[in-house]
């Protein structure tokens, strides 16, 4: 039987959940200049890209190797700064069965907490947990945060 596990990692920021959630809200396209090196190319493939259904292809850096995901946008919620992604193609997919992401951004003193959730089914059950993703993720909204800090 399908068993849908989760993981959540978070990190808080000093750039506001406003301006945070804005990068991934309506300006995506501008992640790789933000993101230190960890993205570097994304792709509009279907839709527009603030629109729920669009499909986006993100070329990034992962442990030192260069990879491809295609995601869909699949929900937002702008009230509670929540965006949801559902990966539809790509080497994850090769370990997972099905996988979303949800970033959810709410402003925390001074700063931000960003929370990402990650759903995903085992392919088996000797795939690890994904902890180098979340990793990845952490750093990815760490280097987003610097930049917005110093532009």
């Amino acid at each position: 039987m399908a068993q849908i596990r989760k993981m959540d990692c978070q990190l808080t920021i000093k750039s506001s959940a406003d301006k945070f959630y804005d990068v991934f809200r309506t300006k995506p396209q501008l992640t790789p200049k933000m993101s230190n090196g960890l993205v570097a190319d994304i792709k509009l493939l279907q839709g527009d890209w603030n629109s729920v259904g669009a499909v986006r292809l993100w070329s990034y850096d992962f442990e030192g190797k260069s990879h491809m995901v295609k995601e869909m946008l699949e929900s937002v919620d702008d009230e509670n700064k929540t965006m949801v992604y559902k990966l539809v193609e790509g080497e994850l997919l090769n370990y997972y069965k099905s996988w979303r992401t949800i970033l959810s951004i709410m402003p925390a003193g001074q700063g931000s907490l960003v929370k990402w959730t990650m759903e995903f089914e085992k392919q088996n059950e000797n795939i690890p947990d994904p902890v180098k993703n979340a990793d990845y993720l952490i750093t990815l909204a760490g280097n987003i945060d610097a930049y917005l800090l110093n532009a």
